[in-house]
């Protein structure tokens, strides 16, 4: 009876009525997040969020020009990332779809073609080699299949599964046949089952991130304190309501806003160069948290390794038999009525004719052999290929150490050895009782086979290693098998446990395993994200490389996931980054850009985080020294000149030679010198140009034409008031102050970029001048802006007298000099780390 005859499946009106009734496998297959989530996850970030509040403020204080750039700002700061995000997820969305398998199932009697989404509960399913279950059930006929369960619990091992087996969604189907009945579908299934838990989108934020936040929230505090500090001042000494809103339209903008553009940017353009390289960035930060990671932790099956066997080497053990042994191996393994890939990569490397035997053995899990007779005139006897373990029993006695010894050094070098063994003498192959039985056998010969390592990988873990990046390989294969392929990989540390030595192990145990061992085996899922928590509450920088259900959970705990693209869907939907057509070589491109963004970031963030500190520090110094408010807050828009552009274009020309010192420790070591120092001659300029003004005017020692041009910025009439006299001399000296700030601002980027040895002190000279160049352009662009009138005054500045320029580039010189002092002499390195740090 035919299978057709016996199974004819559910009717069409059960189907609909399973449907209704909840049974269906309607489970949402999202291949990624949804573009709303990428959209409102980038327009209501941390920064954006900032930014709005901040916009907020200006619109309340009437600053609706700055209100409206500052929200701009916001929304291009979202646009980069959400562009970046929804094209890697359209990309993934298109591998999922050519990866959206046609199921065959029985329905009304006859075979029918559905999509996994059209599955009920009790529906019977036809699988084939190739093929991957979709859902979980028991076969119902008398078909066989080997099962690859590599994805579900990371164990290379093909499993038999026959007549009342479960089988178990998100496993292949490597060899046979077989018809199965759906039993768990939709959220029941036992690859959904296990991924529940990843799919809640979080996002982890990076040191460098975690760093820039940290500074820009203790710039909001100290802006806030400053503001409050202000407004008491003020309501003691009667400030105006004009004088108020000026001030606090300016501290409002100390917080650097254009760094969380910046850092967008940087990222986008960071994760453009790494696609073009084969990774396909999903979440914008992984571009940067890459070379942040101190311990890199990798599958083995499918992801270290291709799981595609090679023949490595055929190891004759009858001197008289080299080809007729060959011949026999090479006709053996095209004469199994169910090949595998054992058998497929044996006849890739050997030559043979495919001949039918007269009884068989087929290979399965537990027997671990497969075996044949053969009657032919050129080919007689039994021949048996497998595990040698499992036919050491038949084998001679005084042969088996030997064979033991040997298998055991080839087993070393990563190589999987079977045994070929045979009689001539017979061509039996079960006992009376039609049980398998194998006669006495003869080894012939010794075949080795490797599962070959991905493209690249000895060279992508060579590249973590010279960073000082642990590598740490979790598998559920033995951990034999595991050293042995990390070995083939280039690792030569592989301290090895096992998953049943750590299941008996208590948690302090289990987390120094965690972090002393190198090679973990026979893990299961639950066991490998253990392994994750432990090492990242230990403090460490996680990433996770996988490709199947069973690392989703890891990918996901971990800093940063990267899976492969032939993996299950939901690996790559949890992964930070997906290497594309499963190539390694992405990698080591994708450190270098790595290390070049964060580079252009931390220089972007030297230029802006100091912008803001010398602005804070000088009102500070000024408001104790007593004197007028020294900023006007047209005047802030000089940043363009003074760190906007030049934090933009340092990102865009940033090396990857070497790996950023912490963020945090560099702030303190260049930009805290660099504000107070600026900060220092900031409010010695700014006090000597209002004494001495205030005294020319006192003495009436300003020329016509001067007083004129106060009195039109201005708009008080010249009587030697105390007004006039204040209003004029505090004008004067904020636009000296303020052109003081923005020339010592673009300078500073020669001791970032030291195009000559003068510079020289935080960093070598280097070879790139488009620093150089757009430091000179910068300043002779400001220096026309200065003196072209409408411009000035669009920026609160007012034209300078030629003393004024006198003091302005006096100031500027004797700042450069003293910044090249304190850098080359290392004065704050002293002063403001600790002995051991410095």
């Amino acid at each position: 009876m035919t299978v057709t005859e016996q199974f004819d499946g559910l009717t069409t009106a059960e189907v609909i009525q399973r449907q209704k009734s909840g049974a269906g496998n309607d489970i949402q297959t999202k291949t990624s997040r949804t573009n709303w989530s990428i959209i409102r996850t980038n327009l209501f970030s941390t920064y954006n969020l900032i930014l709005f509040v901040i916009s907020a403020i200006l619109a309340i204080l009437g600053r609706y020009n700055d209100a409206f750039i500052t929200v701009i700002v916001g929304i291009l700061n979202a646009l980069i990332g959400t562009f970046q995000e929804i094209r890697a997820k359209r990309q993934l969305d298109q591998i999922a779809v050519v990866a959206n398998p046609q199921i065959f199932v029985q329905r009304d009697g006859t075979k029918k073609e559905v999509t996994p989404a059209d599955l009920v509960r009790g529906d019977l399913i036809w699988l084939y080699s190739g093929e991957q279950a979709v859902v979980d059930g028991k076969i119902v006929d008398q078909g066989f299949v080997e099962m690859d369960e590599s994805l579900l619990t990371g164990e290379s091992d093909h499993i038999r599964k026959q007549h009342g087996d479960q089988v178990l969604s998100g496993s292949f189907c490597v060899t046979g046949s077989a018809l199965y009945q759906a039993e768990q579908v939709g959220n029941e299934s036992y690859a959904n089952r296990l991924t529940a838990e990843a799919k809640k989108f979080e996002i982890t934020f990076t040191p460098l991130q975690t760093s820039v936040s940290y500074v820009i929230n203790l710039i909001i505090l100290l802006a806030a304190i400053m503001a409050a500090i202000f407004y008491l001042t003020g309501f003691i000494q009667d400030f105006s309501f004009l004088t108020n809103i000026k001030a606090t339209a300016v501290l409002v903008g100390l917080v650097p806003y254009g760094l969380f553009l910046t850092i967008s940017a940087a990222y986008a353009m960071g994760a453009s160069a790494i696609a073009k390289k084969g990774a396909l960035v999903q979440h914008i930060n992984a571009v940067e948290s890459i070379n942040s990671i101190d311990v890199l932790c990798m599958d083995k099956t499918g992801t270290l390794t291709s799981n595609e066997l090679v023949l490595d080497s055929v190891y004759l053990l009858q001197d008289d038999a080299h080809a007729q042994t060959k011949q026999y191996l090479g006709d053996f393994v095209r004469s199994v009525n169910d090949g595998n890939k054992t058998n497929e990569a044996i006849a890739h490397g050997t030559s043979g004719l495919r001949r039918q035997p007269i009884d068989e053995i087929p290979f399965s899990s537990v027997r671990k052999c497969s075996a044949l007779a053969f009657a032919d005139k050129d080919c007689r006897g039994v021949f048996v290929l497998g595990a040698f373990e499992m036919m050491a029993d038949h084998l001679p006695q005084e042969a088996v150490p030997a064979l033991e010894a040997e298998i055991a050094t080839l087993s070393d070098k990563g190589l999987r050895v079977l045994l070929f063994a045979a009689n001539y003498e017979t061509t039996s192959l079960h006992d009376v009782q039609e049980r398998p039985l194998f006669p006495a056998l003869t080894p012939l010969a010794l075949i080795t086979l490797q599962d070959s390592l991905r493209p690249h990988v000895a060279k992508t873990i060579e590249a973590f290693l010279q960073l000082g990046v642990q590598l740490k390989i979790i598998s559920g294969d033995s951990p034999q098998t595991v050293t042995a392929v990390a070995r083939q990989a280039g690792l030569v540390h592989t301290n090895m446990i096992s998953g049943p030595e750590l299941a008996n192990m208590s948690v302090g145990e289990f987390a120094q395993a965690a972090d002393d061992r190198q090679i973990f085996g026979r893990i299961t899922p639950e066991q490998k994200q253990q392994v994750i928590n432990s090492l990242i509450k230990q403090g460490h920088r996680v990433a996770m490389i996988g490709d199947g259900v069973n690392d989703v959970l890891s990918l996901k705990k971990a800093h940063l996931g990267i899976a492969m693209q032939s993996g299950s869907n939901a690996a790559r939907n949890v992964a930070d980054m997906v290497l594309l057509n499963d190539s390694y070589e992405a990698l080591p491109h994708v450190l270098s850009e790595s290390k070049r963004v964060i580079n252009g970031i931390i220089d972007a963030t030297y230029l802006l985080i100091g912008r803001s500190l010398i602005y804070a520090f000088i009102i500070i110094g000024v408001m104790m020294v007593g004197i007028s408010f020294p900023f006007e807050p047209a005047q802030t828009g000089l940043t363009t000149f003074s760190v906007g552009i030049p934090a933009f274009a340092l990102m865009l020309w940033a090396n990857a030679k070497e790996k950023a010192e912490p963020l945090l420790r560099s702030l303190v070591r260049l930009v805290i010198p660099y504000t107070l120092w600026t900060m220092l001659l900031g409010v010695l300029l700014y006090s000597f140009t209002v004494s001495t003004f205030s005294t020319n005017l006192s003495e009436n020692d300003l020329p016509p034409r001067a007083v004129e041009r106060l009195e039109a910025f201005t708009g008080v009439a010249y009587d030697l008031t105390t007004d006039f006299e204040i209003i004029a001399s505090t004008v004067v000296a904020q636009t000296t102050l303020s052109a003081f700030l923005t020339l010592v601002a673009i300078l500073f980027v020669l001791f970032l970029n030291p195009p000559h040895s003068f510079f020289t002190g935080w960093r070598e000279v280097t070879s790139n001048r488009q620093p150089m160049w757009m430091v000179i352009i910068l300043t002779v662009a400001f220096l026309v802006m200065l003196n072209t009138k409408p411009v000035a005054n669009y920026f609160g500045m007012l034209k300078l007298p030629p003393p004024g320029y006198v003091s302005l580039m006096m100031a500027s010189l004797i700042w450069l000099l003293g910044m090249r002092f304190i850098l080359r002499q290392n004065i704050f390195d002293h002063l403001l780390l600790p002995s051991d740090s410095a």
